[in-house]
């Protein structure tokens, strides 16, 4: 909200101090009035880039194409699984697992929300289960690294399945060791090697996270859920990091950096572009390209894009969206849940590259 001060008559001695916000905006102004005297082409030429680069993925892949139909129906999909029972099934299957392991049980349930929910839900319903459950911080970010391990959007891994069918690719055996595998060997190793004080307790009831809606309601609501996550977060998402793209690339800038993250996946074992659209723009957009073409790729870059893609990716998420939400519903300060969600995306490109490079010869 802009707040607006009273306008007063005031003597000239006494008048308001220019602010350095305001000398920013003056020096962008004068800049704009010398770049149009001088280059009149070049905010127009700007403003074309950039719609150039926008549309066609805004319009052509979300709007027109089947990626944004995937969404909504993968979103239908989800919450048809929740209501029966399928989230509460995998608690019922993990958190025993944390137990041998020596954790709290609740460390696994973001993880496993995650899979059918989104990042954000996953962050509020689990901190304070978390609490209430007494993890202690050290658990709390073993929760937050393990969490990021999984994708944040269903669509995503819907896509990313149509992508190694089309690959050729045993999508079993991809699913067991890259989706399921980690929600207990992140906790196993992290407990080990990092994050040590943690304690096994018994869990006198466990959530239950099964809605009670009935049938029909249920899916006219996770339709109109699907189709808010596609206009309401990834549509302005998208066209926010593509409109940033496309001044970058306007002033030359974009095409080496670009260049040279596309060889940093290439060298891990990753596509590069949908890799690429992994870590900067969206997940789900990155498997919509990618299930487009994986018929004709290498399936060790199909398998390694769609691990890196199955996380808490894009960063604008580690760094914005994860630290924000655990910070108000964990013990966790914003400092501490973005330390863990960082080293949770680096050991999910670790498992990226090593499972593309080992496990993709013996499953296609």
């Amino acid at each position: 909200m802009i707040e607006i001060d009273k306008v007063t008559h005031t003597p000239s001695g006494s008048r308001r101090p220019m602010e350095r916000i305001e000398g920013i905006g003056l020096a962008l102004l004068g800049l704009a009035m010398l770049t149009l005297f001088f280059f009149p082409g070049t905010l127009s030429g700007a403003f074309d880039t950039v719609l150039t680069t926008v549309k066609p993925v805004v319009v052509d892949v979300f709007l027109t194409g089947q990626v944004g139909i995937a969404v909504i129906i993968s979103v239908i999909i989800g919450r048809l699984l929740e209501r029966l029972g399928f989230t509460d099934a995998m608690m019922r299957v993990f958190m025993p697992g944390m137990r041998w392991i020596g954790i709290n049980p609740a460390v696994i349930i973001p993880s496993v929300y995650n899979i059918f929910g989104d990042i954000n839900a996953a962050g509020r319903i689990s901190g304070p289960l978390l609490r209430q459950a007494g993890a202690t911080k050290d658990e709390q970010k073993i929760a937050v690294a393990t969490m990021v391990q999984s994708q944040q959007s269903f669509s995503t891994f819907m896509l990313g399945m149509m992508a190694l069918t089309f690959a050729g690719v045993n999508v079993f055996a991809v699913v067991m060791i890259a989706i399921f595998g980690p929600l207990l060997l992140s906790p196993l190793i992290l407990s080990k090697l990092v994050y040590r004080d943690v304690k096994s307790v018994d869990l006198l009831t466990a959530p239950k996270f099964t809605p009670d809606t009935d049938f029909a309601p249920m899916l006219f609501k996770a339709a109109r859920e699907g189709v808010e996550l596609l206009f309401l977060i990834l549509i302005p998402a998208v066209a926010l990091v593509f409109c940033v793209i496309g001044l970058l690339d306007h002033m030359g800038i974009w095409q080496p950096v670009n260049a040279l993250l596309e060889r940093a996946m290439l060298a891990l074992n990753i596509h590069p572009e949908t890799g690429v659209l992994a870590v900067l723009v969206s997940p789900t957009l990155a498997m919509g390209k990618l299930q487009a073409m994986a018929s004709g790729l290498d399936p060790s870059l199909v398998v390694g894009s769609f691990i890196l893609a199955s996380s808490g990716l894009p960063l604008s998420a580690v760094f914005g969206q994860i630290p924000v939400v655990w910070a108000e519903s964990s013990d966790l300060t914003e400092k501490e849940a973005m330390k863990a969600a960082i080293l949770g995306i680096v050991m999910r490109l670790l498992t990226a590259t090593v499972l593309a490079l080992l496990l993709t010869p013996l499953i296609s």
